[in-house]
């Protein structure tokens, strides 16, 4: 794969690259036409991270259907897939590791500790490997791309990140590879995370500034759903994913949201410019 990035690179070719971890919808698909109006070379990359995976996460069963993928992948316009092992990736006896402070200690990081470790260590090796000038990576991760975005800048690399944004189902729900662990009633309930982030919207273009109000509102919403646990509901300025209490006028935040249904465990948000 390094040769033919640099290949790709020696022709003067647009090499653009979707990291994701497979089991393709909608969305995955969507970052991979992005990519393709972006650059000239689409390389999309399929590998289920172990490092990114706590021991009680369900790496092992995380869903996998590469033959499918692949069709998918390239009725997208993506020309290359990249598939890696785990052996491929961590060399035995592995060591080294990419880690973003600050930006890591709240919201997923602070619920999943070491999960961005994995996400920035591998993520560092796929732009090695593939050589981009373009990342295509999705605003439903927005911590992810967060991340990513300072990593890039605080280690020179030599590319431009593009966020794509979340796609839906048609009644909301963002969709995720995860949403197949779903049980039917549980697909139901779990239409209240973007509901109530639209609530969260509305109470905001109408005038209320005190986040506590506005979480607290999204979470009575998800609360009155039987089969739902919440991790957290968060308003937190955009760039830097401080928590905000009073929100002011120019404002761009963050309103962020992870919940179980039953023992899947699914996030969404909502970017709000305050006005």
């Amino acid at each position: 794969m390094q040769r033919a990035a640099d290949l790709f690179r020696a022709g003067s070719k647009v090499v653009g690259v979707v990291p994701t971890m497979g089991y393709f919808h909608e969305g995955h698909l969507s970052l991979v036409r992005l990519a393709k109006q972006r650059s000239d070379v689409v390389i999309t990359t399929i590998f289920v991270n172990p490092t990114q995976f706590a021991p009680h996460e369900d790496f092992s069963r995380y869903p996998r259907d590469l033959e499918r993928d692949a069709r998918l992948a390239e009725s997208a316009g993506s020309d290359i897939l990249f598939v890696p092992s785990v052996e491929e990736m961590y060399e035995v006896p592995y060591q080294t590791y990419v880690e973003v402070g600050g930006l890591t200690s709240v919201l997923e990081g602070k619920a999943r500790p070491d999960h961005f470790r994995g996400v920035t260590t591998v993520v560092a090796k796929i732009f090695n490997i593939t050589k981009p000038h373009v990342a295509v990576f999705g605003q439903k991760d927005a911590q992810q791309a967060a991340v990513i975005r300072q990593m890039t800048k605080d280690m020179n690399f030599d590319l431009k990140i593009i966020i794509a944004p979340i796609v839906r189902e048609a009644d909301g729900l963002a969709m995720s590879s995860r949403n197949v662990y779903l049980s039917p009633d549980e697909r139901k309930q779990s239409v209240a995370l973007s509901a109530s982030l639209r609530r969260a919207e509305a109470m905001i273009a109408a005038g209320e500034r005190r986040s506590l109000v506005i979480t607290g509102e999204v979470m009575q919403m998800i609360g009155a759903q039987p089969s739902a646990m919440i991790d957290y509901v968060s308003i937190s300025q955009n760039s830097t994913l401080e928590e905000v209490s009073e929100l002011r006028s120019g404002m761009t935040v963050l309103v962020s949201l992870a919940v179980r249904f039953g023992p899947t465990r699914l996030i969404d948000n909502t970017v709000v410019e305050v006005r």
